[in-house]
């Protein structure tokens, strides 16, 4: 086994060899026997899934330094016998846990819980009944057990039950093809239905093709028919109308006569109003123009008359602050000599507050050897007297911690 950053294992912890046989724990009261049992546990059984972020917490490692962010527990297993279904002589499964997520790795491989489990199970690992961890009762539990738990915990033990899960699995798969087959049955039903249907429209199609070709044929006699009569009356109109295209040209000579009058008179009138046009655009102009001149004249005036309001204004702001200015240059002046007075005395607190600073700290550390000169028996009378020392002891630490905070 190997633990890291889970409960009191803060550095990373190799515990071998074990024993194929038996293997005892012992140590002293908080040795961390109880949390390498939960190390176990936490790899092998289903008692540490679903927690809450402050149960997550409590299995990281807690105590002085820096933060433990995650932890994990690495099982190698010996697979010589190939209990395991997996070809290889050793397993090594790893569990990872930090304060948000959780991830299993087989073999350096990442892996979901539900195929660890399922691996597990098969090998005869239970997660609902961790047999192969007994707790305090679980053998007075089990003797007084009825007989059918007997028989789940020893098909457990088998590796029998993930078959079982297995079998359920496909009986519910079996049930849902069944229903599949059905529908796909009726579906085939319904398509030799629709295949019957339509080979009797096919029938229907065919004798609808047939009268087709006859309307068509009829349809195109009756065309060529009207289309001779058209073609016969047309050849009459067009000898009517060459007989008239003598009196058409004489009408059309005359037309165009007049018609070259009328555009010659109305090229004149339009030259007319264009020049008419012109100069009323032009007198416009003109009135436009005198309107705009009288406008920017008495505008300007009013500009003259502002500027010069403005510039006797700005002659007595400038009067005025040329006096702040002054007086704001003194009180300047007399500030920075009362600061050159200050600064001499400013330093020397400063590099007494220093030489107080080191001082105060080698006589710290001078206590804290005496301290440690003088043993922790001699030390301490009484638990109110230990008390007292760990908190004068935080005081301090607390102190130190500070003064750096403030000297960085």
């Amino acid at each position: 086994m190997i633990i890291q950053g889970f409960r009191s294992y803060r550095d990373q912890t190799i515990i071998e060899p074990f024993s194929p046989k038996h293997n005892v724990i012992v140590g002293r009261n908080g040795s961390g026997k109880s949390n390498f049992f939960y190390a176990i546990q936490f790899v092998l059984s289903d008692e540490f899934s679903h927690m809450r972020p402050e149960q997550r917490q409590a299995l990281l490692h807690e105590g002085t330094g820096p933060r433990v962010i995650s932890a994990f527990v690495e099982i190698i297993f010996d697979n010589s016998d190939n209990r395991i279904p997996i070809d290889k002589d050793e397993v090594v499964l790893r569990r990872v846990i930090g304060s948000k997520k959780d991830q299993y790795f087989l073999d350096k491989k990442m892996v979901t819980k539900t195929d660890v489990m399922n691996l597990l199970e098969s090998a005869g690992f239970s997660r609902s009944n961790p047999y192969y961890i007994v707790k305090q009762g679980k053998i007075n539990q089990m003797a007084t057990a009825p007989d059918s738990h007997r028989l789940k915990l020893l098909r457990e033990v088998a590796g029998t039950k993930v078959y079982d899960e297995r079998k359920e699995e496909s009986k519910g798969i079996l049930v849902e093809t069944e229903g599949k087959r059905e529908k796909i049955n009726d579906l085939l039903k319904y398509i030799e239905e629709r295949l019957d249907t339509l080979e009797s429209e096919k029938e229907e199609l065919k004798e609808y093709q047939k009268w087709d070709r006859m309307r068509r044929s009829l349809d195109y006699t009756i065309h060529d028919h009207e289309l001779r009569d058209t073609r016969r009356k047309l050849e009459e109109l067009q000898e009517k109308r060459d007989n008239s295209g003598a009196n058409t040209t004489k009408l059309r000579d005359g037309q165009q006569e007049a018609n070259d009058k009328v555009k010659s008179i109305n090229k004149d009138l339009k030259e007319l109003k264009g020049r008419m046009q012109a100069m009323l655009e032009e007198k416009d102009g003109l009135s436009s123009e005198n309107q705009d001149l009288t406008k920017r004249k008495a505008k300007l005036e009013l500009n003259m008359k502002d500027i010069q309001d403005e510039m006797e204004g700005n002659q007595n702001t400038r009067n005025k602050a040329e006096i702040e200015l002054q007086k704001v240059n003194d009180k300047i002046n007399k500030t920075q000599e009362q600061l050159e007075s200050i600064i001499p005395l400013y330093e020397e607190q400063r590099d007494r507050e220093e030489t107080t600073q080191q001082q105060l700290g080698i006589s710290e550390q001078r206590r804290k050897e005496l301290y440690a000169k003088q043993g922790r028996g001699n030390q301490f009378q009484s638990t109110n007297d230990r008390d007292n020392w760990i908190k004068k002891e935080l005081k301090s630490l607390n102190k130190a911690i500070k003064d750096k905070e403030e000297q960085v």
